[in-house]
């Protein structure tokens, strides 16, 4: 299955119990204890979903919900409560979780809540962008419309598919071996240098820094990363 799950629980036992419970359903499950130990962690990106416990040391779970939307994240949350109370139902549902369980709770209803929150999740993000701005960078990919500070940014159409794939995939590292399945679809004649090429243009036309990049990153031995 190979989804990777976060779970920010400050509980050893729950989260042992809770992460053994996930891991033989087949998932990839880290933890964290704090709140900012969490927040770090969620923020960093590449989890499909993540639990997060209301009662947190150091930092909420309210607070870790509240970053990780305000960052453009998308990741699936689901808010553990030992008290389900209409009203913090309502200012976690505010600040962005999915949906709520209140402990002590069954094994299966939690696996069955876990499934619905990752299918969920990827159907909503089976959907491109249409506009996106990052920037200065305004990009309307239904009419491959591309301005920077205003100006009109010539793109080639598989540089726009390539940008588009990663900002629909934004915060997530996607390796070559994605990119070349997704947006080149296993053409016999591309090869990985290939993407680099695109992704060095896309870095000249977008970035202010080129050289330094803040948007499209680089992570050594494993891909490529978009950052808002």
């Amino acid at each position: 299955m190979n989804t990777r799950i976060l779970l920010i629980q400050d509980d050893p036992a729950l989260a042992v119990t809770v992460s053994d419970l996930l891991s033989m359903d087949g998932y990839q499950v880290e933890t964290a204890a704090s709140g900012p130990h969490g927040m770090e962690r969620a923020v960093g990106g590449g989890f499909e979903l993540l639990i997060v416990d209301v009662i947190l040391p150091g930092q909420s779970g309210y607070e870790v919900c509240r970053e990780v939307r305000r960052r453009g994240l998308n990741t699936a949350i689901l808010m553990l409560t030992a008290k389900m109370q209409v009203s913090d139902v309502v200012v976690g549902l505010r600040l962005g979780a999915d949906d709520y369980m209140t402990k002590p709770f069954d094994p299966p209803e939690l696996l069955a809540r876990v499934e619905a929150l990752l299918r969920r999740s990827r159907i909503q993000h089976g959907a491109l962008v249409k506009n996106f701005q990052f920037g200065d960078v305004v990009v309307d990919f239904e009419r491959s419309e591309t301005r920077k500070a205003g100006r009109a940014v010539p793109m080639a159409s598989k540089e726009l598919q390539l940008l588009r794939y990663l900002v629909n995939n934004r915060q997530r590292v996607v390796s070559r071996e994605e990119i070349l399945q997704k947006v080149w679809e296993y053409n016999a004649e591309v090869s990985s240098r290939t993407i680099d090429v695109h992704i060095a243009w896309l870095r000249q036309k977008l970035e202010d820094n080129p050289q330094s990049p803040k948007h499209i990153e680089t992570i050594r031995g494993k891909g490529y990363r978009f950052t808002v």
